[in-house]
């Protein structure tokens, strides 16, 4: 590998922190002062049938796109070597379950960004800042796709990202960032980081922030009953049962 220039240093070694920085504090910051604007601003009742299918689309998507990075980044090569999957397995793997989910993600987001560029009042609510927060989104999906395109032309030439960026990315995590190995990385990877480094930073300032909230209260809270508000008996019917209800209740309505 060729030793780190200057410029290399400022984008893999000083970058990445700054953009980390800015996604946590703005993520702080916005819970803090805009809880009200925590939100996807859900446009279903303008307009769900593009929806029903372009968000399921997305969602899916990127969620195995995010699964992939993850595996492809945090995993050394030589962990997946241990459990006996070999190289060509892996990225054959990789390769094909990327570009679908890819596809997938860019598809759905299309629907997505269609469906709101027609809609009359989904439009009206669409801001400059999702205006740019989209463009940015579809440059990060569109650059990923490419580099899996590149891979798949080279072949059993294509460039092992797993000796270069993931080094890079894992390095990062013990504050002694391994510039000259991305460095070393071809330039459909520098792009490609750069963008993500981009979405990372203006995060916290899109609708993208409701990623962060996970709705586990749904899960422990008690179902919703239903009942009438006419408590008195109607002509050839038993009154009704107060159903999950607190002892004297239903007397002290009925009184």
């Amino acid at each position: 590998m060729t030793a780190a220039s200057g410029w290399d240093v400022v984008l893999w070694g000083v970058l990445p922190y700054l953009a980390i920085a800015v996604l946590v504090v703005g993520t702080w910051w916005r819970y803090r002062y805009d809880r009200f604007g925590w939100t996807t601003r859900s446009s279903q009742l303008y307009e769900s049938r593009l929806l029903r299918v372009g968000s399921p689309l997305f969602h899916f998507g990127i969620l195995v796109v995010i699964v992939g990075h993850a595996a492809g980044l945090l995993v050394p090569a030589s962990w997946t070597e241990a459990l006996g999957i070999s190289e060509d397995v892996y990225h054959g793997n990789a390769l094909f379950w990327g570009l679908i989910a890819g596809i997938c993600t860019l598809a759905g987001l299309a629907l997505l960004i269609y469906r709101r560029r027609t809609t009359g009042p989904v439009f009206m609510a669409t801001t400059r800042n999702d205006k740019a927060m989209y463009v940015v989104l579809v440059a990060a999906i569109v650059l990923g796709l490419w580099t899996t395109v590149v891979a798949l032309a080279a072949g059993h030439q294509a460039h092992d990202y797993r000796e270069t960026v993931s080094p890079w990315f894992r390095s990062l995590f013990v504050l002694q960032p391994d510039v000259t190995a991305m460095a070393a990385a071809p330039i459909q990877f520098h792009v490609h980081v750069l963008v993500g480094l981009l979405l990372f930073t203006i995060w916290p300032f899109t609708r993208l922030v409701h990623a962060f909230t996970a709705p586990v209260h749904y899960l422990f809270r008690p179902y919703i009953v239903y009942r009438s508000r006419d408590v008195r008996p109607r002509a050839g019917t038993r009154p009704e049962r107060p159903g999950w209800a607190g002892t004297g209740t239903f007397d002290r309505e009925a009184r």
